[in-house]
């Protein structure tokens, strides 16, 4: 489990703890609200709101109510409630864009020491070197190897879900929808994957000698 726990040690001086930026740190708990708030709603558009759960509850309601409706109508009622939490899903979806951008944006203005690329290339430098960083910067290395693929699957999750939001836009390529709401789909479980991994890994890591990794991401560090 050492593979996934991160570290809050400067990887070029050990004995000291990592800096983090207050834009990092605003990107980080924003990007853990909105990614929580948008898998929130895939969750009660799965369950709660469910339209073929729902559309025989709204029938029976509206019957004792003194009502006469279909069950087409029930059906059509049930699935405007979850296209509302679709349409949240969908805010989400373009604050997540935005905070993507940002990030990107972020990296090319962070100090040099602070660099997510920089940290990686230090990480794999001094994999071979042969003295007391070594494991340090497997380890590094290993956890940022991690990240990166998230980041990846933050991409492709901005990209298909633009796609999906402006389907009307791309008609030519309508025939790919499915595919491209699969891969979405797929990435979220990945994305979820990662959330878990992410917290045990921290929670292991606060129990150990890097404690205080929480609270450096909210006071800087340093």
């Amino acid at each position: 489990m050492h593979i996934i726990e991160p570290t809050n040690r400067s990887l070029q001086n050990p004995q000291k703890t990592k800096k983090y930026s207050a834009p990092l740190r605003l990107w980080h708990w924003l990007s853990m609200i909105v990614i929580a708030g948008s898998l929130l709603t895939v969750l009660l558009n799965a369950t709660l709101l469910k339209s073929r759960n729902n559309a025989p509850v709204i029938k029976s309601a509206l019957q004792k109510a003194g009502a006469v409706v279909t069950d087409e109508q029930a059906r059509s009622a049930a699935h405007d409630l979850s296209d509302k939490i679709w349409d949240v899903h969908v805010y989400f979806g373009y604050g997540l864009a935005a905070l993507l951008l940002f990030r990107l944006v972020l990296e090319f203005f962070q100090i040099a020491d602070q660099k997510f690329i920089r940290t990686i290339k230090t990480a794999y430098h001094n994999l071979s070197k042969a003295n007391l960083q070594k494991k340090v910067a497997r380890h590094e290395l290993a956890v940022k190897l991690i990240y990166s693929t998230f980041y990846l699957l933050l991409i492709i999750m901005v990209i298909t879900g633009l796609f999906l939001a402006f389907e009307d836009f791309f008609a030519p390529y309508k025939a790919i929808r499915h595919s491209v709401k699969e891969v979405h789909n797929f990435c979220m479980y990945l994305i979820l994957a990662f959330i878990t991994v992410h917290l045990v890994g921290v929670f292991l890591a606060e129990r150990k000698d890097s404690k205080g990794i929480v609270s450096d991401m909210i006071n800087g560090g340093g």
